[in-house]
């Protein structure tokens, strides 16, 4: 049921994407993030989905790999699309029902919305598919690293967020074997009524959460065990390269936002022309 959903995990390649560094990988992966909010027109979509696509290919992941992470918010993005277009208020009326009413403009204004959801899913998914969590954790704290002159927890912040990502796929299999052991028992999980398929539910929390705090537990002590301490001295086994991977990377993402914003404008001045 929930072992189809890869969001989170990584995807072990010997890519080029693979091989950017992690810090880099951050700032575009904020950078791509920012350009899909300016997208606009179709043709942005168009050229965010394109250099989405190149980067899949080019990081040798299967697309199926990457949908899978789409499972994970596929309810959020239908229920997105279903408020936008019962809500959505324009200018021409397209139809009328009971206390509802849908604007010619909400249709469109909807399949925005998903597609903006859809992209931001798949795009920052590629993140965690392409980067271990030890590279995420050094790559956050390197960046985070002038937050320090002000006494920020930097190190630690950066471990609570690598170990946030490393237990999502942990979490996701945990909760699937509890369900296949309730269905086994009788528990109806494929039920269409809301109320039943809630309350099936309960005896899935419980365990789950009971088997979180048992792993992070376990995870405290062996960490203990190993003295394991965020102080300032820390070394790093492996130390972060800027090549021309980086480079590279840093002017197609770059590139990718000039096309949005150009083509933002272009738009823009039609509007006004006409």
């Amino acid at each position: 049921m929930l072992n189809n959903i890869s969001f989170g995990q990584y995807y072990p390649k010997n890519s080029f994407v693979h091989k950017m560094d992690a810090r880099i990988k951050l700032l575009l992966t904020v950078l791509y993030i920012v350009t899909i909010f300016l997208v606009q027109t179709y043709s942005g979509y168009i050229a965010t989905f394109l250099g989405l696509i190149t980067v899949i290919i080019v990081a040798h992941i299967p697309l199926k790999t990457v949908l899978k992470s789409v499972k994970a918010v596929i309810f959020l993005i239908v229920f997105t699309v279903i408020l936008n277009v019962l809500f959505y208020k324009g200018e021409e009326i397209l139809c009328s029902w009971w206390i509802f009413t849908i604007h010619k403009g909400a249709i469109d204004f909807a399949i925005r919305m998903a597609l903006r959801l859809l992209f931001l899913v798949m795009g920052t998914s590629l993140l965690t598919f392409t980067t271990t969590p030890v590279e995420l954790t050094d790559g956050l704290e390197s960046l985070m690293y002038p937050l320090k002159f002000i006494k920020f927890p930097v190190h630690d912040v950066a471990v609570i967020m690598s170990i946030t990502l490393r237990f999502i796929p942990i979490l996701m299999e945990e909760a699937d074997k509890i369900i296949m052991a309730q269905s086994s028992r009788g528990a109806d999980f494929e039920s269409k009524n809301i109320i039943k398929k809630a309350k099936a539910m309960l005896p899935i929390l419980i365990p789950l959460f009971i088997s979180a705090f048992r792993r992070a537990e376990e995870l405290s002590l062996a960490m203990d065990s190993r003295c394991y301490n965020a102080t300032d001295k820390r070394t790093r086994y492996k130390k972060g390269k800027l090549t021309h991977r980086d480079l590279i990377g840093t002017l197609f993402f770059l590139a990718l936002l000039a096309f949005v914003i150009v083509d933002n404008v272009v738009l823009k001045l039609l509007v006004f022309v006409i």
